[in-house]
């Protein structure tokens, strides 16, 4: 189960690196929506990897939104709102067509999200290395 853990840990955390990068990428439209779409494997791999770790640590979630609250409870996150709402922008940015609704979405990625993102990181990485429970 060990290797389980280590092995969406990686994906996560190689998918956050992309987003990172697609972040500081020249080109506003470009960058839009290679951001975008990053962001939406980025959250994918994320609640995948919390699956995961929940599951090692006794708590089957069967739902992204389960999972979030879950892991509100159990401390792995300690946002549960922002992480709510990084669902709802994930489940919107799939059917989005007006660029004014993806420049709302891209900033929150920008400004909030990505540090979501690198909080979770270090949380799931120091449970990896038998650490903070």
């Amino acid at each position: 189960m060990r290797e389980v853990l280590q092995d969406k840990f990686k994906n996560f955390s190689q998918a956050l690196r992309k987003l990172e990068k697609a972040i500081k990428e020249e080109g506003y439209e470009l960058s839009l929506d290679g951001t975008i779409k990053r962001f939406e494997f980025t959250f994918e791999m994320s609640w995948k990897a919390l699956k995961k770790f929940l599951l090692y640590e006794g708590f089957d979630c069967k739902t992204v939104r389960e999972c979030i609250k879950t892991a509100f409870q159990t401390g792995f996150i300690k946002n549960e709102d922002l992480w709510l709402d990084m669902l709802d922008s994930r489940n919107k940015s799939s059917h989005i067509y007006d660029e004014e609704e993806a420049k709302k979405i891209y900033e929150k990625i920008k400004n909030f999200y990505v540090e979501e993102f690198k909080k979770l990181e270090e949380v799931l990485k120091k449970r990896l290395s038998g650490g903070e429970k």
